[in-house]
């Protein structure tokens, strides 16, 4: 699955401890280099996806494009 870039990077800025990428991969638990690669395009496992749409406070399907 696919993340939308731009819809993570609005939460993220509604969110004041998920402003940096850096911040959003330590709360969501997974390294800085899977979430670079996530926001550049990559494809990402169900369970990062996961990871990433329970640290954001959104549903999965709210961030995949």
């Amino acid at each position: 699955m696919k993340i939308d870039k731009n819809k993570v990077q609005l939460r993220m800025a509604e969110i004041s401890d998920c402003s940096t990428q850096a911040k959003l991969a330590d709360k969501a638990g997974v390294s800085r280099q899977t979430m670079s690669a996530v926001m550049c395009g990559r494809n990402c496992r169900p369970e990062i996806l996961g990871r990433i749409s329970f640290a954001l406070g959104v549903k999965p399907e709210d961030i995949v494009e």
